[in-house]
C-alpha cells in the first residue's frame, strides 16, 4: 500500500516519544461511593437466588418465551402449558400496594374483555407472595371499580423476573429489605407459537399505556394475517403499508388499489 508520508516524516513520527500523562487517582470519597454501588449491584444480581445463573439471559424478539413454573392467584402453572396456543401478554410490576402498579392493574382489568376478543391471555407478575396479592387485588378492584380476573404470578424470589431480565440495572435504590432487586415495568407480547414478538420496558416511576399495548397486538395480528406492515400511530381501519418485498404489481393483484407515495412507500387498504 502506498504511503502518504515521506520517509523522513515516518522516522520523526516513529521516534517521537509518547507523552506521559499523570495517572488520575480517585479520592477516598469516590472510591467509597463506587464500592457501595458495586456492593449494591452485587446484592441485586447475585443475591436473588443461589439456584439462578450468574448472568441474566438475553431476551430477543423471535425467540421462544422461556418456560417456568410458578405460583399464581389462579394456582400453580407451567407457563408454556398455560399459554397453550393463544396470544398472551406477560407484564411485571415492582411490588404490591404501590400506587402506579395499582392504577395499571386496574386499567388492564378494564381492558381484559378487549384482549379476550382478540384471543389474548393476560398474566401479571409482582414481587410479593400470594397472600399479599390476594389482599392487593381487593384494593385494585375497589380503586378502579373493576373485577380483576387474570392471574398474577407470585415472584417474591425474582426467579421469573431474572429469567425475563425484568431487573433495573440503573436504580440502585430499587431494592427490597433483603437486598433483592425489585422488577421494572416490563411487557412481553407472546404469539401462539410461544415466540416473543414485542417487548416494552418502563422504569418503576412511569406507568404504561394499556391502549398502546392493545394497539400493538392489533398490529401484530394484522401483519400475520395479511402480510403487510403498519405505519406510525396505526389503528384498525387505517391504511397499511405494502412491504418492500412485494412489488407494486403483485400488491395490486393482492390488495387492489395501491397508493404510491415513493417507490418504497406504498399504502393500501388491508
Amino acid at each position: 500500500m502506498a504511503s502518504f508520508l515521506s520517509r523522513s516524516a515516518i522516522r520523526v513520527a516513529t521516534q517521537t516519544p509518547r507523552l506521559a500523562f499523570p495517572r488520575a487517582t480517585a479520592s477516598p470519597t469516590v472510591l467509597s461511593c463506587s464500592s457501595r454501588a458495586q456492593r449494591s449491584l452485587s446484592r441485586r444480581f447475585l443475591a436473588t437466588s443461589s439456584s439462578l445463573p450468574s448472568e441474566q439471559p438475553r431476551i430477543r424478539l423471535g425467540l421462544e418465551a422461556p418456560n417456568f413454573q410458578a405460583k399464581t392467584t389462579h394456582g400453580d402453572i407451567d407457563f408454556h402449558t398455560w399459554l397453550g396456543g393463544s396470544w398472551a401478554i406477560l407484564f411485571s410490576h415492582p411490588a404490591d400496594f404501590t400506587p402506579v402498579c395499582t392504577t395499571e392493574l386496574g386499567a388492564f382489568a378494564r381492558l381484559a374483555p378487549d384482549f379476550a376478543r382478540r384471543g389474548v391471555k393476560l398474566i401479571g407478575l409482582s414481587a410479593n407472595d400470594l397472600p399479599s396479592h390476594e389482599r392487593w387485588i381487593a384494593d385494585i378492584n375497589e380503586v378502579s371499580s373493576t373485577d380483576l380476573q387474570f392471574p398474577i404470578i407470585a415472584d417474591a424470589d425474582r426467579h421469573v423476573a431474572f429469567l425475563y431480565d425484568m431487573v433495573d440495572a440503573q436504580d440502585l435504590s430499587n431494592i427490597d429489605e433483603k437486598g433483592i432487586a425489585f422488577t421494572i415495568r416490563s411487557v412481553f407480547v407472546i404469539d401462539p407459537q410461544k415466540k416473543i414478538r414485542l417487548t416494552m420496558m418502563y422504569p418503576a416511576s412511569t406507568g404504561r399505556n394499556t391502549a398502546e399495548v392493545l394497539r400493538v397486538v392489533d398490529s401484530l395480528q394484522e401483519v400475520d394475517k395479511k402480510g403487510i406492515a403498519t405505519p406510525i400511530d396505526w389503528h384498525v381501519g387505517d391504511d397499511v403499508i405494502v412491504p418492500p418485498s412485494v412489488s407494486t404489481e403483485d400488491a395490486k393483484k393482492k390488495f387492489g388499489n395501491v397508493r404510491e407515495v415513493k417507490p418504497y412507500l406504498r399504502y393500501t387498504k388491508a
